[in-house]
């Protein structure tokens, strides 16, 4: 038998085997008829659903630019051996290797050897980690666990909001622990029925508001957006951003949800990566996809926590603890990927004489829209702080420009600064602690701490 039919014929039992783990699921109560319905939606059809998630690689970022090989999750590296099109199915995962053309990074930043030799410090190249698809055993965990658990609790919320303007703290206190027992009891996923139930007769205008307020609340099967997903990996956060408007100008209608935690200090574990979910349905249907987009820097920090990180998911002795260790784990990625920014750094400032020379006479600079600005940002009154103080310590010459090709005046010195100031901005991440700064003392490095000083100050408020 040829290798076609047997990936196909390998995942149309895995689809069976699926279906029959969902049956029991509903027939044991443990998830409700609607539930049922969505798993089963996203956990058939599995060759054309994976069909579908090469497509939308192949459309935002084109061609593979090597062979598509396995992928060791264990070693995090790609297995030599080349796949054919009819090996790849959705039990497995892949290793990509894709180009981003329209990337405001390419040929940026290299290195030069001797002998005219040329590395590119940052590559224009994206990882792509194709994942397998979920296993669906934790896909019913996640949605009677912890997606239900979140449910429950926007629910009590939304009832609490309402009902406090009618009912007296006691009696809404009761009605609340009605609502826990009664979702504890059975899976529900119609909880403005169920709440209505369990208040009884109610005026018209108060059960009309509460059923609007209820009705709003995402269902916790549709939370789980994962069952097909990819990670894409980037030198630089940049490149993300870039890839993201990408995928909103070409398929702005399939876009359900994105997600930007980059800047995220709030999170427990210190995660920080970019998430987009895009529906991969067809005829109506809504078939999630997520996708996850990290650096390189923290990505390899992050896969040596994943063995806390299923200690943590799973609640067992000691979590706290390490996920505090996670988290400053992850402190190191964000600390090393931010070295590499102040490496760019340097390589601009080296490059900024020539640039003023190419451009005399012209107001133009040749790094014009050299990154590209963000929609997702820091609030405007943070940039315009630094900027006031950058303009400032310019003029008293803490910062100054040497090593040029001519004299500059204080207008010129200004632009250059505001300009690495607006790189750092853009490209680099916070720190989750507020004493580390980059043990440098070259002008790159300075100004670097600075910036960043000043956005801790943002986040300490």
């Amino acid at each position: 038998m040829s290798e076609k039919p047997n990936a196909i014929i390998r995942t149309l039992e895995h689809d069976n085997q699926n279906l029959a783990v969902i049956n029991d699921a509903l027939q044991s109560g443990r998830i409700n008829d609607d539930a049922a319905e969505y798993l089963r939606l996203v956990y058939s059809n599995g060759m054309d659903w994976f069909r579908e998630v090469f497509h939308f690689l192949g459309k935002c970022l084109g061609a593979p630019k090597a062979a598509v090989v396995p992928y060791d999750k264990e070693h995090n590296t790609g297995i030599n051996i080349k796949m054919q099109i009819a090996d790849i199915n959705p039990l497995e995962t892949y290793l990509v290797q894709h180009r981003l053309d329209a990337d405001p990074m390419r040929n940026q930043f290299f290195t030069s050897h001797e002998k005219y030799q040329i590395d590119l410090s940052v590559s224009s190249i994206v990882t792509v980690i194709v994942g397998a698809q979920k296993n669906v055993h934790r896909a019913i965990d996640k949605i009677t666990g912890k997606y239900y658990n979140e449910y429950l609790d926007t629910v009590l919320i939304a009832t609490r909001d309402v009902m406090s303007q009618y009912m007296d703290s006691q009696s809404l206190l009761g009605l609340e622990t009605k609502i826990r027992e009664r979702f504890a009891a059975k899976y529900i996923t119609d909880a403005a029925a169920t709440v209505l139930d369990l208040i009884g007769d109610v005026d018209k205008n108060i059960a009309v508001k509460l059923v609007r307020r209820l009705d709003k609340i995402r269902k916790p099967y549709t939370r789980l957006c994962d069952v097909w997903r990819i990670k894409c990996l980037f030198d630089l956060i940049p490149q993300v951003r870039t890839f993201i408007e990408r995928m909103q100008e070409l398929m702005p209608e399939r876009i359900l949800e994105i997600r930007d935690k980059f800047y995220d200090i709030k999170n427990p574990r210190n995660y920080r990566d970019a998430k987009i979910i895009i529906n991969i349905g067809k005829d109506g249907a809504v078939v999630p996809m997520e996708i996850i987009c990290q650096v390189r820097k923290f990505f390899e920090a992050e896969i040596q926590t994943h063995g806390d990180y299923e200690s943590i998911r799973c609640g067992d002795d000691g979590c706290d603890i390490k996920e505090r260790d996670a988290s400053n784990h992850m402190e190191t990625g964000v600390q090393q990927y931010n070295l590499m920014i102040v490496e760019c750094l340097n390589d601009l400032f080296d490059r900024v004489g020539w640039n003023i020379l190419y451009s005399r006479d012209h107001d133009v600079s040749m790094f014009e829209g050299f990154p590209k600005d963000l929609k997702i940002y820091y609030p405007q009154y943070v940039i315009d702080s630094i900027r006031r103080k950058l303009i400032l310590a310019v003029e008293n010459e803490i910062f100054h420009m040497s090593h040029v090709p001519a004299k500059l005046s204080k207008e010129q010195e200004n632009k250059i600064f505001l300009y690495m100031a607006r790189f750092i901005l853009i490209s680099a991440m916070p720190y989750l602690g507020n004493d580390w700064h980059v043990p440098s003392d070259d002008i790159a490095g300075k100004l670097f701490n600075f910036v960043m000083k000043e956005i801790q100050r943002y986040y300490k408020k």
